[in-house]
């Protein structure tokens, strides 16, 4: 009895050692990241790896000068605010069509989502600029929502978890008189909570983080996003103002890790389906 006490005690323990060691592996860049933006320059090229000597704002009030930052971080929340709602949106009415409704050709369309997953974005990049291109949306904002706001993988995501629903609570509204669009949206949208959830953070993730879209389709300096204006900031003068680069991903990244940290308990309820219960 006290030898299976003492294997499960270890057990545990082996295991807390894993997870403390994944922590540290997933913490530290950030880590370092926040920690190099209170640093001078000098003190990044010399002691990268070292806790500052002082805290150094010289980074944060640089990037401000140096920066549009208002513009950017406005074009950013923009683009980023408008994909992320209308993905979760498109995601949730498509997988409500295919799961609880019965659209002629629903189960093609499901295969035709599934395929679309296989092939690599990369190879579809001349045909979408192209596209783009003979529509006049390059330069534009619409290049920048429109296309990101179809998601097979998120569609996937969801129709998984809307399989879950009970169609007795659907039977029964429509027994009430009840349309599909108030069903959808006063009964399975509110079922959905957890899923919706881990979808607007993947699409929010995602839409902020994009350097290759807006650094493919934009030219007009006040369409410029966070990322591409860091980008072009930091290959405009590369080596220097270490402390202003460090500072701006600091800066860029607080706004992703917030909506993260308010929304990541969905991810295990939209996985597991524990919002149905």
């Amino acid at each position: 009895m006290e030898m299976a006490y003492k294997k499960k005690q270890m057990q545990k323990i082996f295991i807390y050692a894993v997870l403390v060691l994944c922590a540290i592996v997933v913490i530290y860049p950030f880590f370092y990241m926040v920690m190099n933006s209170f640093k001078t320059g000098p003190e990044i090229q010399h002691n990268p790896t070292a806790l500052p000597q002082g805290l150094s704002f010289a980074g944060y009030t640089g990037m401000f000068d140096t920066l549009n930052v208002p513009l950017l971080f406005f074009n950013t929340t923009l683009v980023a605010g408008i994909l992320t709602l209308l993905n979760t949106f498109i995601s949730a009415m498509v997988a409500y069509g295919i799961v609880k409704t019965d659209v002629p050709g629903k189960k093609i369309l499901f295969r035709i989502i599934l395929a679309s997953m296989m092939i690599p974005g990369i190879l579809l990049t001349i045909p979408t600029y192209m596209m783009m291109y003979s529509w006049d949306w390059i330069n534009t904002y619409r290049v920048l929502i429109f296309p990101g706001s179809v998601s097979a993988y998120n569609i996937f995501l969801v129709i998984q978890f809307m399989k879950q629903v009970d169609d007795a609570y659907l039977e029964a509204a429509r027994i009430d008189g009840a349309g599909e669009w108030d069903i959808f949206c006063k009964i399975v949208l509110p079922m959905c909570k957890p899923v919706l959830a881990t979808v607007f953070i993947l699409a929010f993730m995602g839409a902020w983080n994009d350097l290759f879209g807006p650094l493919l389709y934009i030219r007009d300096k006040s369409l410029w996003t966070l990322q591409l204006g860091l980008y072009r900031f930091n290959t405009s003068t590369p080596g220097t103002y270490l402390e202003q680069i460090y500072a701006a991903m600091t800066f860029i990244t607080i706004p992703v890790v917030i909506v993260f940290l308010f929304l990541q308990k969905n991810f295990i309820k939209a996985f597991t389906g524990i919002g149905l219960k």
